[in-house]
């Protein structure tokens, strides 16, 4: 039997490839002599450079970047293809992680430091520039990332407007002309884990504001900030992408990169998939363990699972999904190629003591699925 395990993040708790390797204990304990094949996954959000550096023997670069809130941080981004790919995850500069709860607002949050981490990669002759949006603390349509790289975003007064999405409701103008002609010659693409659009009651402010520290009124104010900014663009860049799929990932910074970069957005795991040459691995596989924190309604849209299921249902290899929650509206989930569910959560238990066990948690729920799969019926 050969047993792929493509699992993503558990949010919070372990990364893809721990996840992984903690599967392959569970299963061990239950077949010791079956083949394991591991592939840690990331849906575009937060482990991509972890999937991507580790499985196509890249590094990683650390360098000073400014966090949401200009401070001066460590962040890193991997070098892949001899140097002249870079992989950057805009979390580690700008993420919601960098922050304590009481440091979140979504108002003053800003992306330069994502911004940083592309202009080092530019230095260093990268070609090709593979950016993961997901986990950002922001809320300013990639301003200050734009900003970084030398766009000038101003007021009716011809000045400088500040930084974050508070600032955006000020902006009449923007000023391309210094920005790093180096970019013209750079492919980009961006790994996206959502597709809402820019603006609207499933825009970037309404639905992941609050996440980012915004009460329901600074996230009816961000909402129309952002709506000004993609006015501002269609006039000054002539291009009018409002609406577009996607753009309100990470806080709109999506809209940045496709205005300003001439990226192009693809989703995250269809992304991490192709570059990780999946579908190969699954086409030898007998079975696919997969999984990841939370499985809910929003897991079909996206995200790791449903990603992997659809691709293994194309080859006719069954699928089973663990997570650490598991919510009951998740029917659609079985349409698409995921055979089964579990939850690694075996007993009642606070959250704390659920994330500080989940490794034993996992294998315990993989240890009892194997069994469950090799009884002779």
């Amino acid at each position: 039997m050969n047993i792929l395990l493509a699992p993503d993040s558990f949010k919070d708790s372990l990364p893809a490839k721990v996840v992984a390797d903690h599967m392959a204990k569970g299963i061990r304990r239950v077949k010791p002599e079956v083949q394991i094949t591991k592939v840690p996954l990331s849906d575009g959000g937060e482990g991509l450079l972890e999937a991507l550096v580790t499985a196509l023997d890249g590094r990683l670069i650390s360098v000073e970047v400014k966090d949401p809130l200009m401070r001066d941080i460590k962040a890193n981004y991997g070098l892949i293809d001899m140097g002249k790919t870079a992989i950057i995850e805009m979390a580690t500069a700008s993420g919601l992680e960098l922050l304590k709860n009481y440091e979140r607002n979504p108002l003053i949050t800003s992306t330069y430091g994502t911004g940083q981490l592309i202009k080092d990669a530019l230095d260093r002759g990268c070609q090709k520039l593979i950016i993961g949006l997901g986990g950002s603390a922001t809320n300013d349509g990639g301003m200050g990332m734009l900003k970084a790289l030398g766009v000038k975003f101003l007021n009716n007064n011809g000045k400088s407007i500040g930084e974050g999405g508070g600032a955006l409701k000020d902006l009449t103008h923007i000023d391309m002309t210094e920005l790093d002609h180096r970019l013209s010659n750079c492919e980009i693409i961006v790994a996206c884990d959502v597709n809402n659009p820019l603006t609207g009651k499933n825009g970037a402010s309404l639905v992941f504001g609050a996440q980012k520290g915004g009460d329901i009124n600074t996230l009816k104010q961000l909402d129309k900030n952002l709506s000004n900014y993609a006015e501002v663009i269609h006039k000054d860049l002539e291009k009018d992408l409002k609406n577009i799929e996607g753009t309100g990932a990470a806080g709109g910074t999506a809209i940045g990169l496709l205005a300003f970069l001439d990226a192009e957005l693809k989703p995250g795991i269809e992304l991490i998939m192709q570059e990780l040459q999946l579908e190969k691995q699954i086409k030898k596989a007998d079975i696919v363990l997969t999984g990841e924190g939370r499985i809910d309604h929003q897991t079909i849209y996206g995200k790791t699972i449903s990603g992997v299921a659809r691709m293994a249902k194309n080859h006719n290899v069954p699928v089973i999904a663990i997570a650490g929650k598991v919510n009951h509206d998740i029917e659609e989930l079985y349409n698409i190629g995921v055979n089964a569910v579990f939850s690694i959560v075996n007993q009642p238990m606070q959250l704390e003591v659920a994330i500080q066990n989940t490794g034993k948690l996992i294998e315990s729920c993989v240890e009892n699925i194997v069994r469950l799969i090799d009884l002779d019926f």
